[in-house]
């Protein structure tokens, strides 16, 4: 997936809004009534795949590698590839947020397993719920409990709660590494979907957090503002309905995704 694959927006350097045909169509299927509970499982993964992919193109670390490849007892020095790849010697933390975040923060676990040695790769849970007040409104995000492993100190927190909608259980998430688990060096939050209140919020609770997204929601907002370049009237901006669900959204995925009906 290439860097230039992204949406222009005016909400600053630390933002970036993805636009990948494949992955819009991902997530367009993942929203639908029409979608069945499997292959909705599926989608995910599929998108959180294109999204770590992505994010990790400008956001990891890199050094010059040298790999001997099976040529190399043949060929020598002719056979060893050399280029730039991950950096091995940076530790990574994945924060699954329970419950619309366990399926993504899996996804994105196995996968840096597969680039990175694992002893430098860490999988976290935390349960956060949404605190609403009695007009339903989202006033802020309690953590009800967490197995955390170890420190976060000077390593990449990596958040792929999939719905940046308030920002509230980022920020709290954020709060209880700070307190507890030290300063990560790089906070990496990874929304399928945010809105403009979300950008707004997590970018301004830590300078150090960055927001790679698969989408933009701002489906409330006035048409005028819709016309603009997204960020440019962000005040106006809207993606939130009243009880803080993203709109157009994917409708209530944490239950979605664990059938919670049932």
């Amino acid at each position: 997936m290439s860097a230039a694959a992204e949406a222009e927006h005016a909400y600053g350097p630390r933002v970036r809004i993805l636009s990948n045909p494949f992955l819009a169509t991902a997530l367009a299927r993942l929203s639908s009534t029409n979608t069945a509970q499997l292959e909705l499982l599926g989608l995910v993964r599929t998108v959180y795949t294109g999204l770590l992919i992505a994010a990790l193109e400008r956001e990891f670390p890199c050094v010059q590698a040298e790999i001997e490849t099976r040529m190399a007892p043949v060929h020598g020095a002719a056979g060893v590839w050399r280029g730039e790849a991950l950096d091995p010697a940076v530790g990574v933390v994945v924060c699954d947020v329970v419950r619309a975040g366990i399926v993504p923060a899996q996804v994105c676990f196995e996968l840096l397993l597969q680039v990175l040695p694992s002893a430098q790769v860490r999988l976290d849970h935390v349960n956060v719920a949404r605190r609403a007040g009695l007009d339903g409104r989202v006033e802020g995000a309690e953590l009800l409990g967490s197995k955390i492993g170890g420190s976060a100190a000077g390593k990449l927190l990596i958040l792929p709660d999939p719905m940046g909608a308030t920002g509230a259980t980022t920020q709290r998430v954020l709060d209880h590494y700070m307190e507890f688990h030290g300063r990560p060096a790089a906070i990496l939050a990874l929304p399928m979907i945010a809105t403009p209140e979300y950008l707004r919020a997590v970018l301004a609770h830590d300078p150090a957090l960055r927001v790679v997204a698969a989408r933009l929601d701002r489906g409330l907002s006035p048409p005028a503002v819709l016309r603009a370049l997204p960020g440019v009237r962000w005040d106006e901006e809207r993606g939130l309905d009243e009880t803080g669900y993203i709109v157009p959204g994917a409708g209530g995925l944490g239950e979605v995704l664990n059938n919670a009906w049932c």
